[in-house]
């Protein structure tokens, strides 16, 4: 288990960096925006691949980062369906939900994602649009990002393993909350998160 744990920290470090690297995309994505705003207002002109650039820009922020929503448990939940259940319950499903869910849609994106990129960009398949961009990189995006999450789904399946065995904290708990937090998410009824 320890060769496992070892794994999951360096597909942990991989996500992490990666997520936080594409958060810059963003900043890069409104600056495009607004370039392309204020071009067509001063000048009225406009380019139809300023336009797809920022849309590839939101689209590899979103796409690179799901795993790292994934490892920092940001994904959305029901909460209000499982916030009853005992925390050992809710580790159980999160192992299941991974293994029988997460894992076999991921195989099942990255399996069709691969012929979808390469017929893109073995054709050089191009935009519709007059003077748009190149399709292949978005759609190799499409293909990575099912790869970096199936890849750090396998990850969370090891730490919840690892967590329902006791071997380790739970890494989805924050392990340092004032006194202050600690109050108000007990008076929200939030206190079956920092269950242990």
């Amino acid at each position: 288990m320890t060769a496992l744990l070892r794994l999951s920290s360096a597909i942990d470090a991989v996500t992490a960096f990666i997520g936080r690297s594409v958060s810059w995309l963003i900043l890069v994505a409104v600056l495009v925006s607004a370039g392309n705003a204020i071009i067509r207002k001063l000048f009225d002109a406009s380019s139809n691949a300023w336009l797809e650039l920022q849309w590839y820009l939101y689209g590899a922020v979103f796409l690179l980062a799901a795993a790292y929503t994934l490892q920092r448990n940001e994904h959305v939940r029901i909460d209000i369906a499982t916030s009853g259940l005992s925390k050992k319950t809710r580790d159980w499903i999160d192992l299941l939900g991974h293994i029988f869910f997460l894992l076999p849609f991921c195989f099942l994106m990255v399996y069709l994602g691969w012929p979808f990129f390469w017929n893109a960009f073995q054709n050089g398949e191009t935009s519709l649009n007059a003077g748009g961009l190149t399709i292949w990189p978005a759609k190799l995006l499409i293909l990575v990002s099912f790869i970096l999450l199936t890849a750090q789904g396998f990850s969370e399946i090891i730490k919840r393993w690892a967590v329902i065995k006791g071997l380790i904290e739970d890494p989805t708990i924050p392990k340092d909350l004032p006194p202050v937090v600690e109050g108000l998410e007990t008076v929200a009824g939030l206190s079956n998160r920092v269950e242990k």
